[in-house]
């Protein structure tokens, strides 16, 4: 399979804005090609970028800004292949298990045993993805950056990280390793980065997404972390921004994969 994405952010900074951006492809291995350009301007110049390297193969890159200005990022890749699969350790497996910031499995817990009683493994996925895609109405705008899987579920309504937000908190509570990947994903409409959940079962990561949007088949992860605290395609360390302008693309050469919700599928 060969995947071909893009990425246009335009931003403003104040003075003495520092900023870490995940928009970059993972680096994972098994890719037979892997091709991108990364643009960073100020200005009219460019702009030193350093890149940090993260868990799962995600990169941010980090740039500092002294002055107010208007930055323009843009950003390519074309990669062939599939990665290969991902081996945790056990530390992963431990922190994945445990309650975060937006995913509140300690809270939800009650809920979880409740709704899916003695469920494991696939069948365990495929009823919370279900139940999730069932209780929630996706809606543009719906939610705040504050809002975790506790404020999502009261409200009924959110987006792609609300839904895997839901998904992750209530996999943890059964004490499933969960976590939320940050993927580019051919099919969606409209067009963004998008959030999945991933869950360790039967010895991999197996993902899902309660939204029902794109194809599973065709997602290329950017990174993954505990939540969207640890997967932000833009976030400041110091300074604030404002984001004017936000384009992304995605596409696989050749028709989309089907989407079997049923199916268990991994992001390779």
């Amino acid at each position: 399979m060969e995947r071909t994405v893009a990425a246009r952010l335009v931003f403003k900074t104040v003075a003495d804005t520092k900023v870490a951006m995940a928009i970059s492809v993972a680096r994972n291995a098994g890719y037979t090609s892997f091709d991108e350009n990364l643009s960073v301007t100020a200005g009219g110049e460019q702009v030193p970028l350093t890149e940090l390297s993260d868990h799962h193969g995600g990169r941010f890159h980090y740039m500092e800004f002294a002055d107010p200005t208007e930055v323009i990022v843009d950003y390519s890749a074309s990669v062939a292949g599939l990665a290969e699969p991902e081996e945790p350790s056990l530390m992963e497996l431990i922190r994945y298990v445990r309650p975060s910031r937006y995913a509140e499995s300690d809270r939800l817990l009650p809920t979880s045993y409740a709704e899916f009683g003695g469920l494991q493994g696939g069948e365990l996925l495929h009823a919370v993805r279900n139940w999730v895609f069932n209780e929630l109405r996706y809606v543009s705008g719906s939610s705040r950056g504050t809002d975790g899987a506790v404020e999502t579920l009261l409200n009924r309504r959110g987006v792609c990280r609300d839904y895997a937000h839901l998904a992750i908190s209530l996999l943890r509570a059964k004490n499933v390793p969960a976590r939320l990947a940050a993927v580019y994903a051919p099919g969606l409409s409209p067009m963004d980065f998008h959030a999945v959940a991933e869950a360790h079962i039967n010895g991999a990561w197996h993902v899902i997404d309660p939204t029902g949007l794109a194809p599973r088949d065709a997602m290329l992860r950017i990174t993954a972390g505990r939540d969207s605290s640890d997967t932000a395609f833009l976030s400041t360390v110091g300074g604030s921004l404002s984001l004017r302008e936000i384009r992304v693309f995605a596409t696989v050469n050749g028709d989309l994969p089907a989407e079997d919700p049923d199916k268990l599928a991994v992001i390779r």
